[in-house]
């Protein structure tokens, strides 16, 4: 299992613990936003954009000739400002903003946005992002988290990114409670949306049967939903560490047959690696793979036999709005 999804699970499992039971009978967070009952409302998710230039040709293609919804921007990144004159001419794509407080790649790296003096638990000895979340943990106190994500929501704005939600690069502001805390305090100030799951949890309590028998709508997501903000039923995380394109195809396809009511977010991270790739990153096959599925025939005429309701944060929220 991924880093990401062991901090998914670290979150979902202590939420689990001071909730009540999920009843059955409880409408989904899919229903409660004004969708019919029994709905398999998916949002497909492109995670990276702002981080490369192939990264950010990929999520293009895929918003353009795929079936993506959505996509999130990493503020620290170098090619930001490429993706952000994309997202100019194209005011409607939903974006989001990939909270980034993680530098993780060899000889490609990132500082943070609100400058090493503003923030020093958050950088390492070279002046970047810590490379891992552990780090993160061990050495930022809550108020340079906060300091951080704040300065990157403020960039995205300035640089005129009309930001339709908020999530966290490599499930860092779920490794403790202080972190996700601020985040989801962000979101509710600024009436934007935060990726927060608290439903019937199909994929995560699959992903860790052992861990988790029973799962529960959190507290967290109902403070999120009492906040006035849309909250997921479920995650599925689990794409990336598909490699090839078959398998991916063959899984994905499975994954959304067995998929249950509800509203459910599934991740990609799709790109057309450039040249450079090689040389910082051993993530190009998954990652070139994402995109083949999202522009694939197949997926697409799978998607649209009204079986499932595509959506986007934007909807998500304007149907928040409207509800009760």
């Amino acid at each position: 299992m991924s880093m990401i999804n062991r901090l998914l699970m670290s979150f979902v499992v202590l939420c689990a613990l001071v909730a009540p039971a999920f009843a059955e009978d409880k409408p989904t967070y899919a229903e409660r936003l004004g969708y019919p009952k029994g709905a398999r409302v998916v949002l497909f998710h492109e995670d990276d954009a702002g981080m490369s230039y192939g990264q950010n040709q990929g999520a293009i293609q895929a918003l353009e000739y795929g079936v993506l919804t959505s996509v999130s921007t990493m503020m620290p990144c170098p090619w930001v400002s490429d993706f952000a004159g994309y997202l100019k001419e194209h005011p409607n794509v939903d974006t989001g903003l990939h909270l980034t407080l993680t530098s993780e790649w060899h000889a490609y790296r990132w500082g943070p946005v609100a400058g090493k003096a503003a923030v020093p638990g958050l950088v390492d000895d070279d002046g970047c992002l810590w490379s891992n979340v552990i780090s993160v943990v061990t050495h930022a106190s809550a108020e340079e988290v906060d300091k951080e994500i704040r300065a990157q929501l403020d960039r995205a704005l300035t640089l005129g990114i009309p930001i339709t939600h908020l999530d966290t690069h490599m499930g860092t502001l779920y490794a403790k409670p202080e972190y996700t805390e601020a985040y989801v305090k962000l979101g509710i100030e600024k009436q934007i949306p935060v990726m927060i799951m608290g439903g019937h949890l199909q994929f995560i309590k699959d992903d860790e049967p052992d861990a988790v028998k029973q799962l529960s709508i959190t507290q967290l997501a109902d403070k999120v939903w009492q906040g006035g903000l849309p909250v997921l039923d479920d995650l599925l995380n689990r794409t990336y560490g598909w490699k090839s394109f078959d398998e991916k195809k063959a899984n994905l396809l499975k994954a959304l047959g067995e998929m249950q009511p509800g509203l459910t977010m599934v991740i990609f991270h799709c790109a057309q690696p450039t040249e450079e790739w090689q040389y910082f990153t051993t993530s190009s096959e998954t990652r070139t793979s994402d995109l083949k599925l999202m522009t694939d025939p197949d997926v697409k005429k799978f998607l649209a036999d009204g079986k499932f309701i595509q959506t986007t944060w934007r909807e998500l929220m304007e149907r928040r709005k409207k509800a009760k």
